[in-house]
């Protein structure tokens, strides 16, 4: 599940005898809310053509200037254009808002040349002065923006050129510009609606110029979003209307994992993402249902280990966790087979991933044993855990409850416990607290993953002082080269950069991969047309069909 940054900190659960009557009363919870919702929203009626869109996670704030959340872009990039877009298919650039584009031989410069004709869903004429208006927003420090503002790298300020031409100047060349401007968080939205409301009270009345308008946005409970029937300058991958196309999209929030197929089976809802692998696997045979497998580019969900202090701090230890972990175990039990093994910091969907990592680190906990007793560990105590100068060998593993985690941290637990490891696993309920163990480094592995098509986005995880460097690594020759990865626009020069940094990240056993993410997506078979956006979270339900 994507996380989102905005949660409330809470205290840590140490991992135990799980509370049976909790869960039966929280699935029955679940139940009797899916009951409640129980309606015929896929029918046609008054409101046309109508789905209900269940989101697994209720974000802190919608507000895609101002959050991180993946979830939010469900329901909004359907509601803001970008200059630029993603071909789905293809990965490639494709106009947005902007028709054309062309990068200053130097790289420190970007002219967009801009759709004309376009108008924000309040009836604001959409120009150059408009873009210039959200950029100024994007960079207000006041905003306090949590994804929008890294998207646009060093971006140095933007000139007017004429009312549907604007620049935007860079300190320095940055490769990945680009696929930021593709991505919600960069949405334009009209400068109207942002001056009539305040920060914190536009995220319930934003107005963009997408194929879809926001109907209303009840916190906690709803978000309606009907078709906006003036859009005719969408991307090249947007579908023309039809009398099939979707008038209306309700979302609503389904956090609890086991109520998500309870609610596709009853009818509750027509659509829904992140199902848990042994629900997909019975709703396969349901005729009433379809699945759809969504591989997600980014990180894969893995594990850093924190070289800042002992025994992190040795490679060889760190090399024998990787060798004394059963992925594919891991991966049949926890997933269901359903999501690929991990063997590198970047998943095998993702632009510029070198496939040499494949052949590093295979499952042989007898070579683990033989790297931990070359840097001294033994049982001198013959109480089934390795010691080293009278210390016990003893990790402690910290994570967040997405996706599974808890499960994956115990099935870890046991095979490291097999060759002498004892592992302590705290599960911490949200992403501050999380945040919160790294920044005061208390934890021996810790577990974090993020999404995005570009592999720039390895800078903030292995960079010395990258913002979420949590594995601690400190390695000028590894930032030079991801400086120089995201500085040169030559794709051959990257990809020959990226495998260079691949293959260092591995050597050094600075992470733990598990599993490539894979999107897990019900929805009913009258739900045609069903495509996603090249990032693989976010829908394209102009394209979504409502078949009888």
């Amino acid at each position: 599940m994507a996380f989102d940054a905005g949660r409330r900190q809470r205290a840590p659960v140490r991992i135990g005898v799980l509370g049976a009557l909790l869960m039966l009363f929280c699935l029955m919870v679940g139940v009797v809310a899916v009951l409640l919702l129980r309606t015929d929203a896929d029918d046609s009626g008054d409101n046309g053509n109508r789905i209900v869109y269940g989101l697994t996670l209720e974000p802190s704030g919608f507000d895609p200037h101002r959050h991180i959340s993946s979830e939010l872009g469900i329901p909004l990039f359907s509601v803001y254009d970008t200059l630029v877009y993603r071909h789905p298919q293809t990965m490639e650039f494709v106009p947005g808002l902007a028709e054309r584009w062309e990068m200053a031989p130097d790289g420190l410069s970007w002219t967009f040349y801009l759709k004309q004709g376009v108008t924000f869903h309040d009836g604001t004429p959409f120009d150059a002065q408009a873009v210039g208006a959200n950029l100024d927003r994007v960079m207000n420090p006041g905003i306090g923006s949590a994804k929008a503002r890294g998207l646009l790298g060093p971006f140095a300020g933007y000139e007017i050129v004429d009312p549907f031409t604007i620049r935007l100047n860079l300190s320095e060349p940055y490769a990945p510009l680009l696929d930021g401007l593709s991505q919600v968080y960069l949405g334009i939205a009209s400068p109207t609606a942002l001056a009539s409301y305040s920060n914190n009270t536009y995220q319930w009345h934003q107005v963009g110029t997408g194929p879809y308008r926001v109907e209303e946005i009840v916190p906690g409970d709803r978000i309606v979003l009907t078709r906006n029937d003036d859009y005719a300058w969408g991307p090249v991958f947007y579908a023309p209307v039809t009398g099939q196309s979707l008038d209306m999209i309700e979302f609503r929030f389904f956090t609890d994992p086991p109520t998500r197929s309870l609610a596709l089976e009853s009818g509750a809802i027509q659509m829904i993402g992140e199902l848990l692998p042994t629900d997909t696997e019975l709703l396969v045979g349901n005729p009433a249902l379809q699945i759809f497998r969504v591989p997600i580019a980014g990180t894969p969900q893995q594990f850093f280990i924190n070289t800042r202090r002992s025994p992190g701090d040795e490679q060889s230890f760190r090399q024998a966790l990787l060798y004394a972990t059963n992925r594919t175990a891991i991966v049949d039990a926890v997933f269901q087979g359903q999501s690929p093994l991990a063997y590198g910091p970047l998943t095998a969907v993702t632009p510029f991933y070198d496939p040499g990592v494949a052949e590093k680190y295979p499952f042989d906990p007898d070579f683990a044993r033989g790297l931990l007793q070359g840097i001294g560990y033994q049982d001198t105590d013959s109480d089934g855990v390795l010691d080293r100068d009278g210390a016990p060998l003893e990790l402690t593993m910290v994570f967040a409850p997405w996706n599974q985690m808890s499960d994956v941290a115990q099935l870890i637990q046991s095979q490291w416990r097999d060759i002498g490891i004892d592992v302590e696993l705290i599960q911490v309920p949200d992403y501050p607290t999380l945040a919160a163990y790294a920044e005061e480094g208390d934890y021996d592995l810790i577990s974090l993953y993020d999404f995005a098509v570009e592999a720039s986005i390895l800078n903030q995880f292995y960079q010395s002082d990258g913002a979420r460097n949590w594995s601690g690594v400190s390695d000028p020759e590894l930032d030079e080269w991801l400086e120089d990865a995201i500085r040169t626009p030559n794709q051959a020069d990257r990809a020959q950069l990226y495998a260079a940094i691949q293959d260092r990240i591995m050597e050094q056993a600075l992470v733990l991969p598990i599993r490539d993410y894979v999107n897990l997506n019900g929805a009913s078979a009258r739900l045609d047309g069903v495509i996603f956006g090249a990032h693989g979270w976010w829908p394209l339900l102009r394209n979504f069909q409502l078949t009888s």
